[in-house]
């Protein structure tokens, strides 16, 4: 198999233009997938690095980051509560069981109920209700 460099390249410089973390491209018979790895807050001493954090954001996050975390399996947007108004699925200080429900992230007009991977009790909840996740980012915080 020949693989053409140019289109991995193109490919590439789009993950940058658009500011995304994966990418997949398919023609007939041929799929090709770019993805780049996200700058980890142990690497904020490297000089040329692109972390637009700030020394005091970081250390913000670092501590906020400590116990279990739970993370979004897919992008989308994340909803604290199974209809508008209606009631949470988790809060602050609630205690939560293994495959409990913590929250739900629409992707493609499709309800995907996040489950708790622990037990625990909620420490923290690191999205706002509404907003944008992506695959992998903590969206709750067990202690």
């Amino acid at each position: 198999m020949k693989i053409d460099k140019k289109i991995i390249k193109e490919l590439s410089d789009y993950l940058d233009e658009f500011n995304l973390t994966e990418l997949e491209y398919t023609e007939k018979d041929t799929k090709i997938k770019v993805s780049k790895n996200n700058i980890s807050v142990n690497n904020r001493n490297i000089p040329n690095s692109k972390s637009n954090l700030s020394p005091d954001k970081i250390d913000k996050n670092d501590e906020q980051k400590s116990g279990i975390e739970i993370t979004s399996p897919i992008i989308g947007t994340a909803y604290h509560a199974p209809e508008p108004g209606g009631k949470k699925f988790v809060e602050i200080g609630k205690k939560i069981k293994k495959g409990d429900t913590v929250m739900i992230v629409e992707a493609m007009k499709t309800m995907n109920h996040v489950p708790s991977t622990s037990n625990g009790i909620v420490k923290e909840i690191c999205v706002e209700d509404g907003q944008p996740v992506e695959f992998g980012q903590t969206i709750i915080i067990l202690e």
